[in-house]
């Protein structure tokens, strides 16, 4: 198995990073760059960002596992024993944040985009926050006439 399975990562010669480094890193701001050399297998060149990312889709995956490996309760109820946060979402919205999150991590494993797992993992964290500090849950005016304003 490959980490490399990102559509934009590119190839570059060892020789390459000594003579052209501002461009190659350039690269590797942008997505991974694998470094062939000579005398060894190759390296790869990534930005902090990417790094943390994956590692981060790793643990998520882990995390994954971990619950499907339970058989005890829904899968809700099993996420949310691994993720408290989900605690604060009603019922229906556990239901809901388990199967996005399922299919966010699906979808993030079979691209090798960890972002769209990380993003679904943190919006919902984030809306639990809010729902626990109260946010969503005052009454909502609607206005009936549409207001015209002036453009910027």
């Amino acid at each position: 198995m490959t980490l490399l399975n990102d559509l934009r990562t590119t190839t570059r010669r060892s020789s390459d990073l000594s003579k052209h480094s501002a461009d190659v890193f350039a690269e590797a701001e942008d997505h991974a760059v694998q470094i062939t050399r000579r005398d060894g297998e190759p390296l790869v060149l990534m930005s902090q960002r990417e790094a943390d990312a994956r590692a981060s889709l790793l643990q998520f995956a882990a995390d994954l596992i971990t619950v499907t490996l339970d058989d005890e309760g829904t899968l809700a109820s099993r996420m949310a024993d691994r993720f408290p946060w989900m605690l604060a979402l009603s019922e229906a919205d556990r239901m809901t944040c388990a199967r996005d999150l399922v299919d966010a991590a699906r979808a993030s494993f079979s691209t090798g985009q960890p972002h769209l797992a990380i993003a679904e993992l943190t919006s919902w964290r984030e809306t639990a926050t809010a729902v626990a500090a109260g946010l969503g849950t005052a009454s909502v005016e609607w206005l009936d006439d549409a207001e015209s304003v002036e453009r910027p």
